[in-house]
């Protein structure tokens, strides 16, 4: 498993702006290899918030094969010109292989 950890610190009371647009319907979610994405807001944020979009992929393959894809290509190209959004403090990108998987035991 392949997960993309994606870090994103906004002005108090905007995480629901980037919460409402990565939880979109969007081209990624037909792709196969896609496990899913997870959406959270660090709830111990004090003068900022902060946005983690966690992706989880099948392989490190399938998550190439999406960023070589045409359509993803273009979706950034389009977007290279405009402006990030004034509210946006800060974003990181992290790229994460999963060497465990340890489930839980609740309901065995």
């Amino acid at each position: 498993m392949f997960i993309q950890l994606r870090s994103i610190v906004v002005e108090k009371g905007n995480s629901q702006q980037v919460v409402d647009n990565f939880g979109q319907e969007g081209y990624i979610d037909g792709k196969e290899g896609l496990i899913d994405i997870n959406i959270m807001v660090n709830r111990k944020a004090k003068e900022t918030e902060e946005v983690v979009i966690m992706i989880r992929w099948e392989s490190d393959e399938v998550w190439k094969n999406w960023e070589k894809d045409p359509v993803h290509i273009a979706g950034h190209r389009n977007k290279k010109d405009e402006q990030r959004p004034s509210y946006i403090v800060d974003s990181s990108v992290n790229m994460y292989d999963v060497k465990k998987i340890k489930p839980g035991t609740f309901g065995k």
